[in-house]
């Protein structure tokens, strides 16, 4: 596991590009939960996500400790591709980022906008992180997995900033694609001596990790059809789950429309713009809330970037459909 050593040799390198983001208690939306609540903007950060924290990290050591290398490929549904060609650019790396198709008009372009070459492949995440390998060999680049344990100690970075400036919380919730985010933030808790609860939050029709969860090892599902499509993952890793399983209190689910109406709260508490992955802590805690009182709790709004179509649906009451 990561040590207070590890995260402030990764902050050192994220803080060269990126500044620490803000927690904020805001008063409307305690008002709405019943209880304490602090807010981890990680939509604040120049990719409009957390990824972009260990996207610096793994390249820092990439350009350190294996010069030889030309370029690198990953597969992503936005934020940790925007994580990678963010953190390569100007390196005079090539960059290849694989996408499904049907994938965010808006974060394909912020990709494209940072430099990389965008290739559609697949119906979901897991083909085209199939396509992405087969890239990567046919080139003789880097295949740049979306967990490792450079990612982790890059995005954990948000978990220290958290944990430091509010220690006495009660209950974190967080939510979880391939496991980086949840997996940070637990390294970061146990690494600063903390007993706050960890909650990790999945979608209802994205749920491998929330079986994982139940039967003590890595199960797939044969779909992951959500409009937070930083949740839309259908194998767990092995890595992750591990982490997962022995750290975190517990997995819960959330629907669409629960995160949907998360989305709204945080628009008219807090005038921040959260993306379905983002609001998906939010929902959660919600479902909870009758049962909060007394507790000090925080949810990480992990992104904001939510196409407008989408995002104009739901202002307006309702919630996307994706497909």
């Amino acid at each position: 596991m990561l040590t207070i050593a590890d995260f402030e040799a990764a902050a050192e390198v994220v803080y060269r590009r990126l500044a620490p983001t803000p927690q904020m208690a805001w008063p409307l939306l305690e008002a709405a939960v019943g209880a304490p609540v602090w807010v981890k903007h990680e939509n604040h950060l120049m990719t409009g996500a957390f990824k972009a924290r260990g996207g610096l990290v793994y390249v820092d050591r990439l350009l350190r400790e294996r010069p030889q290398v030309r370029g690198v490929v990953s597969a992503t549904r936005g934020n940790h591709g925007q994580s990678i060609a963010h953190a390569v650019r100007g390196t005079g790396l090539g960059c290849a980022i694989v996408v499904p198709h049907g994938n965010s008009v808006e974060k394909n372009a912020a990709m494209r906008a940072f430099g990389a070459e965008l290739v559609e492949h697949g119906r979901d995440f897991d083909e085209a992180r199939e396509r992405a390998v087969a890239i990567a060999a046919e080139r003789g680049w880097e295949m740049v997995p979306s967990f490792h344990r450079d990612l982790v100690a890059g995005v954990g970075t948000y978990a220290v900033e958290l944990l430091r400036a509010v220690p006495d919380l009660d209950r974190v919730y967080v939510p979880i694609g391939l496991g980086s985010g949840i997996c940070g933030l637990i390294a970061a808790r146990d690494a600063l001596g903390l007993k706050t609860e960890i909650v990790g939050v999945v979608s209802e029709n994205a749920v491998c990790y929330r079986l994982s969860f139940e039967a003590g090892r890595p199960v797939s599902t044969n779909t992951a059809t959500t409009f937070a499509d930083g949740m839309a993952v259908r194998v767990p890793s092995p890595e992750a789950f591990a982490i997962i399983k022995a750290g975190a209190a517990d997995i819960v689910t959330v629907s669409d429309a629960a995160v949907a109406e998360a989305m709204r709260l945080l628009y008219a508490t807090t005038h921040n713009i959260a993306e379905g992955a983002g609001a998906a802590a939010l929902a959660a805690l919600m479902a909870d809330r009758d049962r909060l009182e007394g507790r000090r709790t925080a949810v990480i709004l992990s992104g904001g970037n939510v196409d407008r179509p989408w995002y104009r649906t739901v202002l307006d009451g309702g919630t996307p459909l994706p497909g």
